[in-house]
């Protein structure tokens, strides 16, 4: 909403006699030009009524309470407003005193039809709804159909709209509206012209508050006012629910102190003095403040949570980029501590933090005791907060020469196996069935090599012989060219047989052993055994030869 924009104020005569109405009731927008924070929709549809190009279907989706109804409402009263005179046509500024305008208003029109999608899933909701859309309308001048949460729509459902959802009668417009656009198909997606409503930014939240205190004689802090447009998190109707809330516990004032105790919040300089503490690594501290802020009433979950938010915020100014359209004005105070804590704490042990405090807030939702859960992952975060970064304690390990011979790689994903190194071919017959099997590979042979490894359990090798038992379904052609290319590899004779024999592990399995056994032997030692216990969640997946150097050519190569 623009500065210059009326807010519709509700008459405020004799208000024994009429029900209290909600702010968010009293407030919501009658007309294009009153939505808040949606300037892209505003404009684009002001443009279409201008210019008469108005879509015979709409598609309205964002986070709850950003208008979406409100939104669909305005467009069912702009395309039958008739004007004061009664000879107006369609237009984005409805009158609101035309019979049309106020009976939709009042949601007792009769050519404007609301459907709950959540609730009137299956195709005979759908069938009765399609089967009305032929008929002229009684009193408008267009049929308009408003379908609120369609996503929930059964495909069935869908089905039975889709076609008049594309060639409707003139007289008949569809307005969809959901919070999940993901799950509408996308052969609706395509019959509609698209609008996603945006989360309201913190600001002008925080302006549209202040305005209706303004109207309704309520004296509010600024600082509440932030409060609370941080909580509705981009809902208008959040925030509007949230200062009628406020009120009622001011008793007409709005103040910072009632704020976050009606949210169960603590306050701001405490919980930076409390991230300062864990960062420091300074866990009686940290246990103080917890108890200070848990006998002030702060909620165990929304004080990691909003520990999230300030690393968030440290965050974006390590990488140089403080504040956000999503986040509402950092007092000066405030910005001078997180200057300070950007200052001691680059952004891996932030993003770190980061990492910490996130999965302890679904341990701290979780647990049974939600205080207890939330003191331990803050003494998690004291006890690594001098630990360096994964990456720089890595290095520090092999610079140490703490790690064995082979070098672990803790990540999230394990990579394939490498393939053993291959020899050169030769006419001298290798001394085992490993070293035969690389030969092959080298040998251009890499089927053959491929299958043996995974596939053939050793029973019987010799120089010309050998015996295998095939696991699982093996070629029928598989010894024959087996034998022709041993043949061609190495001098003389070959005879390849299959047995019944149990035979030995495969190559494959022999090296999942091997791997699983050293990466036993190396999660046990010390260094490896600390690391793994800093950062829960984390697993050896890959040991690795060291090559002679920290790092190979190709390695080199890559990072350039």
């Amino acid at each position: 909403m623009s500065s210059n924009d009326p807010l519709t104020v509700p008459s405020r005569d004799a208000p024994h006699t009429r029900p209290y109405r909600v702010l968010a009731r009293a407030y919501r927008p009658q007309r294009l030009s009153e939505l808040v924070g949606q300037d892209a929709l505003v404009r684009t549809l002001t443009n279409a009524f201008k210019t008469g190009r108005i879509a015979h279907a709409f598609l309205l989706s964002g986070v709850r309470g950003v208008g979406k109804t409100t939104t669909a409402r305005i467009l069912a009263k702009g395309l039958n407003c008739t004007g004061p005179d009664g000879k107006g046509g369609p237009t984005p500024e409805p009158c609101g005193v035309c019979p049309s305008c106020v009976a939709i208003a009042e949601q007792r029109a009769l050519d404007v039809i609301e459907m709950d999608a959540a609730s009137q899933t299956g195709k005979a909701d759908v069938l009765e709804l399609v089967q009305g859309i032929q008929l002229a309308p009684l009193a408008a001048r267009y049929k308009v159909y408003i379908l609120d949460e369609v996503h929930m729509l059964s495909e069935k459902a869908w089905n039975a709209l889709l076609k008049t959802v594309e060639e409707p009668p003139p007289h008949a417009k569809f307005v969809f509206a959901t919070t999940e656009i993901r799950k509408v198909p996308l052969t609706v997606l395509s019959r509609c012209q698209r609008f996603e409503l945006r989360r309201v930014p913190a600001e002008t939240l925080v302006a549209h508050l202040a305005r209706i205190c303004s109207n309704e004689g309520i004296e509010a802090e600024a600082s509440a006012l932030e409060l609370l447009a941080a909580a509705a998190e981009g809902s208008v109707r959040d925030a509007l629910s949230l200062l009628d809330q406020a009120i009622a516990i001011g008793e007409g004032r709005v103040t910072a102190d009632a704020v976050r105790e009606m949210l169960g919040l603590a306050d701001r300089g405490r919980i930076v003095e409390l991230l300062e503490a864990a960062l420091a690594g300074s866990p009686a501290r940290v246990l103080e403040l917890l108890d200070e802020l848990w006998a002030l009433g702060a909620e165990p979950r929304l004080v990691v949570q909003d520990l999230l938010h300030l690393v968030h915020e440290a965050s974006r100014r390590a990488a140089g980029v403080a504040g956000g359209p999503s986040r509402a004005s950092v007092d000066t105070e405030l910005a001078r501590r997180l200057h300070a804590l950007v200052a001691e704490r680059d952004l891996p042990r932030l993003a770190r933090a980061w990492q910490i405090l996130l999965k302890g807030y679904e341990e701290v939702r979780t647990a049974p005791s939600a205080a207890a859960a939330a003191e331990m992952v803050l003494l998690r975060l004291a006890c690594v907060a001098e630990v360096p970064p994964p990456g720089e304690l890595a290095r520090l390990l092999r610079a140490s020469a703490a790690v064995p011979p082979e070098r672990a790689r803790v990540t999230a994903e394990a990579p394939a196996p490498p393939r053993p190194a291959a020899s050169a071919p030769s006419a001298l017959v290798p001394c085992d069935f490993a070293t035969l099997v690389a030969r092959l590979a080298a040998a251009g042979e890499a089927p053959l090599a491929a299958w043996l490894e995974e596939g053939a359990r050793l029973v019987r090798f010799e120089p010309g012989r050998l015996v295998f038992r095939p696991v699982g379904v093996m070629p029928e052609e598989l010894p024959r060219r087996l034998a022709h290319a041993l043949e061609r590899l190495f001098a003389g004779k070959w005879i390849v047989e299959t047995s019944s024999e149990p035979g030995a592990p495969t190559l494959a399995e022999q090296r999942e052993a091997h791997k699983a056994t050293r990466m036993d032997e190396l999660a046990r030692t010390p260094a490896i055994r600390e690391l793994l216990e800093l950062f829960p969640g984390t697993r050896i997946v890959e040991v690795r030869a060291r090559t002679t150097h920290d790092d190979t050519a190709a390695e080199r190569g890559a990072r350039r």
